[in-house]
C-alpha cells in the first residue's frame, strides 16, 4: 500500500495530484509543517514535521514523503518521477531520452524557478503585496524569473506540453512550481504560452480534485 505523508497546503500537492492522475489507491497522512503550530512538540499537537514518529520515517522532516511498500522517498520531484515510472501510462517517460527530458524540466523548475516563485507566493499570502517592501520583493523575484520563464515560454510556444507533446509527470512537477508565481499577473501576461499551458494543466479533473481538497483543508 502506498502512503503519502503531507498536508495539501504543501509541496505534497504535486504527489497528490499525480496520484489522482494515476488513479492510485493510497493512505493519506496529513503531516503538517511544524512552523504552522504554536507548539509542535506539545503532547496534543497534530502529527507534524518535528513529530518523532514522523522523523523516524523521514529524518529530514520534510513533506511530502511516501512509503510505497517499504520504499521510502522524501523529495517531491523524485517521488513523482518514481511513481510515474512505476505505474507507466502516458505520464511516464516512453524511453531514455524522454526520461532525461522529464528529469531536466523537473530539476530546472526546482533550481531555476521555485525559490523566486515562492517569494512571490509568500509575499502575497502574508498580505504584503500592497506594501512598498512587499512590492520590492515581488519585483526582484519577477526579475529573477525572466530568464527561466523566457526559456520555458520559448519551448511551450511550439509545444502544448513539456515532453513528447503530451501531458506527463514533467508537467505536474513544473506546473506546481510555476503556480507559486501565478499571483503576479504581469509575469504571465508577458509569457502567454506559459499561461495557456498552465491553464491546460489546471483544467484537468485530477488537478481540480486536488485543489478542492486543498481549499477545504484548514489554513
Amino acid at each position: 500500500m502506498l502512503t503519502i505523508y503531507g498536508v495539501y497546503r504543501s509541496r505534497a500537492t504535486r504527489t497528490l495530484w499525480l496520484a489522482g492522475e494515476l488513479g492510485l489507491d493510497f493512505t493519506h497522512v496529513p503531516v503538517i509543517q511544524a512552523r504552522r503550530l504554536p507548539d509542535p512538540l506539545a503532547a496534543d499537537a497534530p502529527i507534524n514535521t518535528l513529530t518523532l514518529s514522523y522523523l523516524a520515517i523521514n529524518p529530514m522532516g520534510t513533506i511530502p514523503c511516501i512509503d510505497d511498500n517499504g520504499t521510502v522517498l522524501y523529495e517531491s520531484m523524485a517521488i513523482n518521477l518514481y511513481l510515474a515510472r512505476k505505474h507507466g501510462t502516458a505520464l511516464a517517460p516512453a524511453d531514455l531520452v524522454e526520461d532525461a527530458r522529464m528529469m531536466q524540466w523537473s530539476f530546472f523548475a526546482a533550481t531555476e524557478i521555485e525559490s523566486h516563485a515562492l517569494k512571490i507566493s509568500s509575499t502575497v499570502a502574508e498580505g504584503l503585496a500592497g506594501t512598498e517592501a512587499g512590492q520590492a520583493v515581488i519585483d526582484v523575484a519577477a526579475r529573477m524569473l525572466r530568464r527561466p520563464f523566457r526559456v520555458l515560454e520559448q519551448h511551450l510556444s511550439g509545444n502544448d506540453y513539456l515532453v513528447g507533446n503530451r501531458f506527463s509527470v514533467a508537467d505536474i512537477n513544473v506546473a506546481e512550481v510555476a503556480r507559486y508565481a501565478q499571483a503576479h499577473a504581469p509575469l504571465f501576461d508577458a509569457n502567454p504560452s506559459i499561461k495557456a499551458w498552465l491553464d491546460r494543466c489546471q483544467s484537468r479533473a485530477a488537478f481540480k480534485a486536488m485543489w478542492d481538497a486543498r481549499t477545504n483543508e484548514a489554513a
